[in-house]
């Protein structure tokens, strides 16, 4: 029963702020399928008006099995508690199914592995994915068990450290050497209108706004600068952003079909070592490396960090031996 004495307030807010684990949306969702009373009766306006003194009665019935179904994959998991999962993600796997990948998806993995300890984010018995790698990108990637983790974990993402405590770097091998050791690149992304795969930039009139800050780590190959690695961090969170980016910059990831094809010819300069670490790469030289954010719960700041893969720090060393 509410406290006597309340101003009328919208009965959504007013449960979302009696039950702080679940998201308001699915809250409203509850309200409209008749899981919600006042007074002893249906109620199933979210935007319905309740005052002090009302009795609210709320019914959450059990998640439902999740789709797709869980599958036994190994997984290179960081941290782990009851509202949250951090993954090290190997390249080569599909965070999400879509079109042409329906099974063998970090989903489909985390489904197995989590288990009865997904409560039901938005009433199904799922993961929630608050952002995103791209298939071929590696490093380090959180998860949400439930609506609260879900909730808070997306508000953070949303803000991308504008305001807020989230912290993401990646590690990029790019071709050539950016000439200010420091930078930004602003520049608004949208999806090509003649090759839906791939991002470009646009006017701003066009795309969504997109900054990436980069900074020169290492000048690769000494004796001619063919190749640098380069810290980036996200102020926003767009498709293949840093890819782009780079690549508008003049400087694209080593690897990488879409957005470094015209470097191809570059790749004859390099030894036959880095040549043969390069052709082994198979994919970009991408790598999340470090991910920090607020606990959702207990409000502490988690910070990890993933050392370069095998693959990426192969063909690094094999860069800095160039003459």
């Amino acid at each position: 029963m509410l406290e006597d004495g309340l101003a009328p307030e919208r009965l959504d807010r007013v449960l979302a702020r009696l039950q702080g684990d679940l998201s308001r949306s699915r809250l409203q969702a509850l309200i409209r399928d008749g899981q919600v009373s006042v007074d002893g009766a249906p109620a199933l306006d979210p935007n319905r008006k309740v005052a002090g003194g009302a009795r609210i009665e709320l019914s959450v019935p059990p998640p439902v099995p999740a789709e797709p179904a869980g599958e036994v994959m190994a997984l290179s998991i960081v941290y782990e508690d009851d509202d949250l999962i951090v993954i090290d993600k190997p390249p080569g796997l599909v965070v999400h199914p879509a079109a042409g990948h329906d099974s063998g998806t970090l989903v489909n993995a985390l489904i197995g592995h989590c288990g009865e300890s997904l409560s039901g984010i938005g009433g199904v018995k799922r993961p929630g994915i608050v952002h995103r790698l791209d298939k071929d990108t590696s490093g380090l990637l959180v998860v949400a068990k439930n609506d609260l983790a879900h909730q808070a974990l997306a508000a953070q993402f949303a803000d991308h450290g504008r305001t807020g405590p989230l912290e993401r770097a990646y590690l990029a091998i790019v071709w050539g050497v950016p000439e200010r050791r420091r930078g930004t690149v602003e520049a608004a992304l949208a999806r090509s209108t003649h090759n839906r795969e791939k991002i470009v930039v646009v006017g701003e009139e066009r795309g969504r706004y997109a900054i990436t800050h980069y900074e020169l780590l290492e000048s690769l190959s000494p004796a001619q600068p063919l190749a640098s690695l380069v810290r980036c961090e996200l102020e926003t969170g767009r498709t293949h952003q840093i890819r782009v980016h780079m690549a508008h910059l003049g400087h694209p990831l080593l690897g990488d079909a879409t957005y470094g094809s015209g470097f191809k010819t570059k790749a004859n300069r390099l030894s036959e070592q880095s040549r043969e670490a390069l052709t082994a790469l198979r994919r970009q030289a991408l790598h999340a490396t470090i991910l920090g954010f607020e606990h959702p719960r207990s409000g502490e700041f988690l910070q990890f960090e993933s050392p370069m893969p095998a693959d990426m720090a192969a063909l690094l060393e094999a860069l800095r031996s160039e003459i």
